[in-house]
């Protein structure tokens, strides 16, 4: 009876292993350019160039995580991230005109946009890289910078990293920071 309890154990352990298995992509999302990515979604716009003249903007850095890891240090659990950025003033639009994605060791991966987009009042849009996807590694980051022709109530940029593996589930939050802020006229 032991021996049948330890068989049916290491074969629900190899069944939740070879579940939890993941082939990793090692090279970013097909590049789209600005228009291709955003011109279908609502309360964005695509623009030709940053408006001139900015009066508020910021650069933000936001730390993702496309690999956290497990008991082990070797044992890496890939993680689907989803970039948010939102516009809360209710009146006036801001303008993202840098949406870069960073790996690990500070290298550029890519580029989200080649044009700047506009997010109306209240409007927002977001960036997802797949958990396959582990160019960006455990020490993945985006800086967006955006900017408004009048002063607007700040946006929110987050991160939600996500995945769901067998009957495992992990979710968390990472808040951008502001680490330059543009200077006032």
């Amino acid at each position: 009876m032991a021996k049948l309890r330890v068989l049916a154990v290491s074969l629900m352990v190899g069944m939740l292993s070879a579940c939890a298995l993941q082939t990793p992509a090692t090279s970013p999302a097909p590049v789209q350019s600005a228009v291709q990515r955003f011109s279908d979604r609502p309360g964005i716009t695509v623009l030709s160039a940053t408006p001139d003249n900015p009066v508020q903007g910021q650069t933000v850095y936001v730390p993702v995580y496309s690999e956290i890891f497990d008991s082990e240090a070797g044992r890496g659990f890939q993680l689907t991230v989803t970039l948010s950025l939102r516009n809360t003033d209710r009146d006036r639009p801001i303008v993202i005109d840098r949406l870069d994605y960073y790996n690990s060791g500070g290298d550029r991966v890519q580029s989200y946009l080649d044009q700047p987009i506009q997010l109306g009042p209240l409007a927002s849009t977001e960036i997802v890289v797949d958990r396959t996807n582990v160019t960006g590694g455990a020490g993945a980051n985006f800086i967006v910078e955006w900017r408004a022709a009048t002063a607007v109530s700040d946006p929110v940029i987050k991160a939600v990293m996500i995945s769901t593996t067998s009957q495992q589930g992990v979710s968390f939050v990472s808040p951008g920071h502001v680490i330059d802020e543009l200077p006032s006229p």
